[in-house]
């Protein structure tokens, strides 16, 4: 059935591998990301199998549901909600925050259900998303460390992802100093130092990341092969882990300006209608796997690709394929519309 997306494991496999052995070369362990998977629970168990995981993120509470059975350490990786307190303790072990008034609900019903949570507590690092500066940092984690059922699990930063502010030397010492005072403050060693996501790989590639840093989070990299912000593959990354598959529907000449008669034309386009549209894809993040393709627009339903230069390649009902970016792969998982094919 079409629209679908391929899935090749054993790409994503492979580069799971590279970037666990560079962690590992620098003393850092490596959580994966799989929200861009939306729960889906075949992929993230052969990752976790074959890929020895010890520790799965994401960022809604309702793709952990998915994963009870699997055995990986759970990282809710988007600030818990006040209202769902309760999932987030019975669902995940580690949860990253910054707000106190939250670590105390998710205390309550941590003694409610007699379990103890983990938490990561999140230092702003210059792109204005979640995170507390050092002062208050130190006040939470003062709190957090007298509180009856949570653990301080450590604290971590992020970048790159509102403003695409990219790690440097700079933020990264900025970060190390307020873990450094965390850790002097109170006379502690924090578990985990989580020092940023895909966005880190060049820093990480260059040996540029402070020794404090003991963990890195990673979803980007490891499923599409590149390193966000500057999109370039890392070396020896496989990058056609996802294919995206729409079928044809309409293939017809046609002027290739709006409103106007193929008649006064003195050259028609040949277009061809796919059945996939906005509502399942992130139409600048498309990318035709035939070089010899353009993608001329696209409605809720409709992408109209220029197909003029591919001769007698494609007709009605043939399938086309795309590569896709980050976002227009995170929209096609989501979209219930699109079938999920594992090839193996």
């Amino acid at each position: 059935m079409y629209p679908c997306i391929e899935i090749k494991p054993g790409g994503i496999l492979h580069n799971l591998k590279i970037l666990k052995n560079k962690c590992a070369e620098n003393g850092m362990s490596l959580s994966v990301v799989t929200k861009m998977l939306v729960g889906y629970e075949p992929l993230v168990r052969f990752l976790v199998e074959e890929g020895e995981i010890t520790a799965i993120c994401d960022s809604r509470v309702e793709n952990f549901m998915e994963f009870v059975d699997i055995k990986a350490e759970k990282w809710l990786i988007r600030s818990p909600m006040l209202s769902q307190a309760r999932d987030v303790v019975r669902f995940t072990d580690v949860s990253l925050n910054s707000e106190i008034e939250v670590i105390r609900a998710l205390n309550e019903e941590a003694k409610k259900q007699s379990k103890r949570h983990k938490v990561i507590l999140m230092y702003e690092c210059g792109d204005l998303r979640d995170g507390c500066y050092t002062e208050e940092l130190k006040e939470i984690a003062g709190e957090v460390l007298g509180m009856t059922n949570i653990d301080l699990y450590g604290v971590g930063t992020n970048l790159s992802c509102v403003n695409e502010v990219l790690p440097s030397e700079k933020n990264m010492q900025l970060f190390e100093a307020a873990v450094n005072a965390v850790e002097s403050d109170y006379g502690i060693k924090l578990p985990i130092v989580s020092g940023g996501a895909s966005s880190s790989l060049k820093m990480l590639f260059d040996g540029k990341l402070p020794r404090v840093i003991n963990n890195m989070r990673m979803g980007e990299s490891v499923f599409l092969g590149n390193i966000p912000v500057f999109d370039v593959p890392f070396d020896g990354a496989r990058e056609d882990n996802f294919i995206l598959k729409a079928e044809i529907i309409e293939l017809k000449e046609k002027p290739g300006i709006p409103e106007m008669l193929p008649q006064d034309c003195k050259k028609l386009m040949k277009r061809a209608i796919v059945a996939i549209g906005k509502q399942d894809i992130y139409l600048p993040g498309l990318i035709c796997a035939d070089s010899r393709m353009k993608i001329v627009g696209g409605s809720s339903d409709h992408v109209v690709l220029d197909v003029s230069d591919c001769g007698n390649d494609y007709k009605v009902g043939s399938v086309v394929d795309f590569k896709m970016t980050y976002n227009c792969l995170l929209n096609a998982m989501t979209s219930k519309y699109v079938e999920k094919n594992i090839i193996k």
